[in-house]
């Protein structure tokens, strides 16, 4: 699973070169203002926190302008992303097709999403007009300058699709795809009447079938979602669609969501300025002497890095280049270290400030500040599993040709790094000391690294700063609106009595607590290798916990042995998105990694099941 989808052809003439010109032209138009609404919300977050902690002043509006802007953020990035081909997509059934099929079923996964938005497009504009009567509380502003995100939003996604079809393909296999799509729209529509008596069993049909079809053909989760949800509501029920766009807005508009783009773009800060490389080096210089030394310190540096960036893409791509061509050198086979690489990513997805975290907190009320600190020792007790393993396969590592560091190096190296490994404290005193919220905390983590990248490490490119903006903003308007239609659907579930019924199940399962947690450990690790961590919360997560809570499980223990179970789906082969990112970010060939993988896959299984049968590791840290 991954974002590419189908790419333009060679290189255009004719008509096609004036599509390519208005492609230009679309992304010119969305990009800059996509970044430029990801720094204003890091400077009206962090003007926040400034003049309520520092001046005792708090600008009473920041939190609505904010809000404002990230949705406008929001479907602008979601824009960026689906004309760059990065919506988050499962691609291993694509890829094993024949060479004509593939390319029919890229085209085909464009031509669903255009579908969705052209039966959405209308109910958006009815939202958007019944939001002018809302007035915002401290702005005093009507809401629509907001809710008109959504069909501006959906309006740029059409003309981005309809481009891409004209682009990416033959009209002979557009037209093709097109009238497929047409089609099958046609004929539920036309079943409609035989639909609605069937009850329950259109949940299968729609959340089973449609789903399943629409995620293996390659059609973007969201969009995968979106049309299922689409489908029951309008052909089953006779709820409005203007209810579907406002679950939808719902979804994308919980402020602590906005931590998303800001931890992603501090994760890219980090990497930039050169911080994530300065705490690798120390680590080095601490361990390079020792068998298995390195594989030691890309456990260790992932975990540091965990600490301040939200995205696992960000943290590989900020620990990989120091640490694998030295490896390499010591005769370290590639395929060793995209799988260790890869299930670093597992191992340190409860470390705060971790984008799932974040997710689970915002859809089922969980403190924050509470995940943050119950992530803490679960990613130790996985990597000291991981750990166990490198020390068992590197015990004849030759290390001849290794010197070790001085003391006096190994001080240098703390100095030096010293500012960057203090960080992730400064980010977590900084929310349980109150100082800023679950939210802001990532603009004092911005801050600090500039700072620390301008006059400590002198290494601060500003002609980077517009792309990684830009990057920001695609990635996070691809989750953002992920979570958009999970939350829809999770609501068309929920009101089908799903809720009710899956709540029922689970309680009259036999073996108590331990039974529930088994059986979640399996869900999630299925859910996190299909649909990905994000879309799995959001869609059950407001489902599960409840569950949880009635038979005595701890909330924030619960969450852990979740977002772990995802984690371990999400980066094991041959689905989880998460190895083919380390593979790709490595520069390996995923085959080379599929064998060296099992053993500490099977590690993490042990570390997991530890956390699950001991609740002290994910809740001994908490308040009482």
């Amino acid at each position: 699973m991954h974002g590419a989808s189908a790419q333009p052809t060679a290189a255009a003439t004719g008509w096609r070169a004036g599509v390519d010109a208005l492609d230009r032209w679309l992304g010119r138009l969305t990009e800059i203002p996509a970044a430029g609404l990801v720094l204003a919300n890091i400077v009206v977050l962090l003007a926040g926190v400034v003049s309520r902690y520092v001046f005792h002043s708090p600008l009473v509006w920041s939190d609505e302008l904010a809000g404002i802007m990230f949705l406008w953020m929001s479907m602008l990035g979601a824009v960026v992303a689906l004309r760059r081909g990065e919506h988050m997509r499962m691609t291993a059934f694509v890829a094993k097709a024949s060479p004509g099929v593939r390319a029919f079923l890229d085209v085909l996964a464009l031509a669903a999403s255009l579908a969705f938005l052209l039966l959405i497009a209308h109910p958006a504009f009815d939202y958007a007009s019944e939001e002018a009567i809302v007035v915002t509380p401290a702005l005093e502003i009507s809401n629509a300058w907001r809710a008109s995100a959504l069909p501006v939003g959906v309006a740029l996604m059409v003309l981005v699709s309809v481009l891409r079809l004209l682009r990416v393909s033959t009209p002979a296999r557009t037209l093709g795809a097109l009238a497929l799509v047409c089609v099958l729209c046609a004929i539920f529509w036309w079943m409609a009447p035989v639909l609605m008596p069937l009850g329950k069993l259109n949940l299968l049909i729609f959340f089973g079938g449609v789903v399943g079809a629409c995620v293996f053909a390659g059609v973007p989760i969201a969009f995968s979602f979106a049309l299922a949800t689409f489908g029951f509501l309008a052909l089953t029920t006779k709820t409005p669609m203007l209810v579907l766009v406002g679950r939808m807005d719902e979804g994308m508009s919980h402020l602590i969501l906005l931590a998303i783009p800001l931890f992603v773009f501090l994760g890219l800060l980090i990497e930039m300025t050169g911080m994530a490389k300065a705490m690798v080096q120390f680590l080095a210089s601490l361990l390079g002497h020792v068998r298995g030394g390195l594989s030691y310190v890309l456990i260790g540096g992932m975990y540091l890095v965990s600490g301040i960036s939200g995205s696992k893409a960000a943290d590989m791509a900020a620990i990989a280049p120091v640490l694998f061509p030295e490896m390499k050198k010591r005769g370290a086979k590639p395929g060793d270290l995209v799988a260790l690489l890869s299930t670093t990513g597992a191992q340190t997805e409860t470390i705060p400030p971790s984008i799932v975290l974040i997710t689970i907190g915002s859809v089922t009320g969980v403190s924050i500040a509470a995940l943050f600190t119950g992530g803490l020792v679960p990613g130790l007790v996985l990597g000291a599993a991981l750990c166990a393993v490198v020390h068992w396969r590197y015990r004849n590592e030759d290390l001849s040709g290794v010197e070790r560091a001085s003391g006096r190096a190994i001080g240098k190296a703390f100095v030096y790094a010293l500012p960057a490994v203090a960080l992730p404290f400064v980010i977590r005193a900084a929310v349980v000391e109150g100082v800023a919220t679950a939210t802001e905390v990532s603009t004092i983590g911005i801050a600090y690294s500039v700072l620390a990248g301008l006059f400590l490490y002198r290494q601060f490119d500003f002609k980077r700063l517009l792309p990684m903006l830009i990057e920001t903003a695609a990635l996070s308007g691809a989750i953002i609106f992920i979570i958009g239609a999970a939350t829809g659907m999770a609501w068309g579930l929920t009101q089908s009595g799903f809720a009710q019924d899956l709540a029922s199940a689970m309680e009259a399962m036999p073996g108590g607590k331990a039974g529930f947690i088994a059986i979640s450990v399996v869900a999630f690790i299925v859910l996190g290798s299909v649909l990905e961590g994000i879309p799995a919360i959001v869609l059950f997560g407001p489902l599960m916990f409840p569950i949880a809570r009635a038979v005595g499980v701890h909330e924030v223990h619960y969450a852990m042995v979740v977002v772990l179970s995802m984690g371990l789906g999400l980066f094991a082969p041959p689905f989880g998105v998460g190895y083919y990112a380390a593979c790709a970010i490595g520069k390996v060939d995923p085959v080379e990694g599929m064998r060296p993988i099992w053993g500490y896959l099977v590690a993490l299984m042990v570390g997991l099941v530890l956390v699950a049968a001991v609740p002290w590791f994910s809740t001994g840290f908490l308040s009482k």
